[in-house]
């Protein structure tokens, strides 16, 4: 087995890590928001957990997913092609990223120091 063999089974394995955290965050995501339902009878309440624990599951599984990218496109073939491939996918997640947390958390970065809890 050479490095690249090994390169590429990593990379998968990273898949399969953001593949599972999608899944688990998904179900659990759910089974609190019908938790939530059954304890306020609040749609709204309920959608908002949804949203916050599956948006998170969603930023976890985009970090992840950036992690197999950069192993398997950069360790395997580092030409100047993929380089670039990858900053373009690391850029759209980046700002996939972006907008989930901001969404999540109802404001931008910046003005999260000033909001009041």
């Amino acid at each position: 087995m050479n490095f690249d063999d090994v390169a590429h089974a990593v990379g998968r394995g990273f898949e399969l890590a953001a593949m599972l955290v999608l899944a688990v965050a998904f179900v659990v995501a759910v089974l609190s928001a019908i938790g939530t339902w059954r304890a306020t009878h609040d749609a709204q309440r309920s959608y908002r957990a949804l949203r916050q624990l599956f948006g998170g599951g969603l930023l976890i599984g985009v970090e992840i997913l950036v992690a197999a990218d950069l192993i398997s496109t950069v360790a395997v073939e580092p030409t100047l092609e993929n380089v670039a491939v990858l900053g373009l996918i690391v850029l759209i997640r980046t700002f996939l990223s972006f907008s989930l947390e901001t969404e999540i958390e109802g404001s931008f970065p910046w003005r999260r120091a000033s909001r009041p809890d």
